[in-house]
């Protein structure tokens, strides 16, 4: 594996990251994270041009801009990364909590349903444009409660699971990357007229490293679902949505809940007819808690097969010897 770390290290490393995140979640004060979006906000300012000279120019500068924003946390990070293990060891650990977000997954979407299940769709809308980017002033409870189950299930590979994909194969050079690649997809990623070009390099980018994780999580979630169905949507509906990566996760997660996602959504004012994904009911309050818990057992099954994978190896070299 790369950053020197073999099967078991990552296992009880990967632990000590996700019982970190657990217990305090995201960082309140002084998040790396928020250095870094002010380094890229800055290399932003200073390459995105207003009108690049073509396709090409506007493209390299924001390779370039990738390259500026990666590389210094990264050449950081891969340093202490190949330091004695001694040292190394916390740096891995202290990586993967600042890279995943399952605890801040929970904090997020949960109020929701809470707010839901209370009938106060108003407060329910608010805490929903907390976390997506469509438009919930009208929208119905329904409506609410479709948008957070798909940024629930989204969110778990995008949080989570990646964030475990890439530790598992790169420990903290890997997750970091993985990270700062996601946060600059976020930052600029959007297909705006600004961020059209600029954007392009870091949006494939985070296409590339989350084509694997993506598929995962998608199967993931179909083998602790309904997973005939789970596995039906994905083949049947994933290439119909825009997101080469969301598209697999959220119709293998719409199938394995029984529901529909999908349809129609309100964006910047503009009403958007979207691919439906999934089968079955139209989500309520509920199957926002069964969303969260669908997400948590597949973190659940990735530390037991990772566990089982290291103690198997360990008791075959055993048996070996």
């Amino acid at each position: 594996m790369l950053a020197g770390l073999n099967l078991a290290e990552v296992f009880w490393l990967a632990c000590a990251g996700l019982a970190l995140d657990v217990a305090f979640g995201e960082p309140r004060r002084a998040h790396p994270l928020v250095a870094f979006g002010r380094l890229a906000d800055w290399i932003e300012s200073r390459l995105n041009r207003d009108a690049p000279g073509g396709v090409l120019e506007g493209r390299l500068l924001g390779v370039l801009a990738l390259l500026a924003a990666v590389g210094v946390p990264m050449s950081a990070v891969a340093a202490a990364a190949y330091a004695p293990a001694w040292m190394a060891a916390p740096v891995h650990v202290v990586a993967l909590y600042l890279a995943i977000g399952a605890k801040s997954l929970w904090l997020h979407v949960q109020p929701i349903e809470a707010a839901l299940a209370a009938e106060d769709l108003d407060r329910a809308r608010a805490l929903g444009a907390r976390i997506v980017t469509r438009d919930l002033h009208e929208a119905s409870p329904s409506d609410v409660a479709r948008a957070t189950v798909e940024s629930a299930l989204e969110n778990g590979n995008d949080a989570v699971f990646a964030a475990l994909f890439w530790f598992a194969l790169g420990g903290a050079p890997g997750v970091i990357a993985y990270r700062l690649v996601n946060t600059l997809d976020a930052m600029w990623g959007n297909k705006t007229a600004r961020y059209l070009l600029f954007g392009w390099a870091a949006a494939r980018l985070d296409d590339v490293m989350n084509f694997v994780p993506a598929r995962l999580t998608a199967l993931t979630y179909a083998l602790l679902g309904d997973t005939r169905t789970g596995l039906a949507c994905w083949r049947a509906q994933a290439r119909a949505w825009e997101s080469p990566n969301a598209g697999p996760v959220m119709a293998a997660g719409a199938g394995a809940l029984g529901l529909e996602l999908g349809g129609a959504a309100r964006y910047y004012g503009q009403l958007e007819q979207r691919p439906r994904l999934g089968a079955g009911n139209t989500p309520g309050a509920a199957d926002i808690g069964r969303a969260l818990r669908l997400v948590f057992a597949g973190i659940a099954a990735w530390l037991a097969a990772l566990g089982l994978a290291t103690f198997a190896l360990a008791a075959g070299w055993s048996v070996h010897a």
